[in-house]
């Protein structure tokens, strides 16, 4: 059931920004601080719950259950983005799509080594399928701002950011 109901705003959002309703949005699945379960996966326990796994094979094994769920939406959603025609090319070579999390270790609630997934072509400023490996920590905010730049929104800051991120 949730699983359809996701798709079913997957399928919304992906309308608002063909029709440009809007050309910015937030999708969030769950918070994963509220403990919600999985049982749809085959995941009754609550997500923060078993986040705090202190190396335990079973909640290591369910946390990738979790991620493998999330990250079939996330397919699905960049499905449909690129299935939509717009312009010469399709919605998503006209996107800026930032996939990830907050906490790269539950256990440890690291705020570094996040990994993110950067989709789209933000019509042709960005160069998709690769992988950038940052050398130093980098604040996720410098992503903020290189994608504002690219809208046309000039800042100087966006929150803790120190600079823009290069080779985009």
């Amino acid at each position: 059931a949730r699983d359809g109901a996701a798709k079913f705003c997957q399928r919304l959002l992906a309308l608002a920004f063909q029709i440009d309703s809007t050309r910015i949005a937030t999708f969030m699945l769950a918070h994963d601080g509220s403990n919600r379960s999985f049982s749809e996966i085959g995941v009754p326990d609550g997500h923060h719950s078993i986040s705090h796994h202190q190396r335990n094979p079973d909640k290591l094994r369910k946390i990738g259950e979790i991620d493998r769920f999330y990250l079939k939406q996330f397919g699905y959603f960049l499905s449909k983005l690129k299935s939509t025609r717009e312009g010469e090319g399709n919605l998503l070579d006209h996107s800026m799509i930032v996939f990830g999390g907050g906490i790269s270790d539950g256990d440890r609630h690291n705020h570094n080594e996040l990994p993110v997934i950067l989709a789209g072509k933000a019509g042709g400023t960005f160069s998709p399928g690769r992988r950038i490996a940052l050398k130093q920590e980098v604040p996720m905010t410098n992503l903020y701002l290189s994608m504002l730049d690219r809208m046309g929104v000039k800042a100087e800051r966006v929150g803790d950011s120190n600079g823009r991120l290069e080779g985009l």
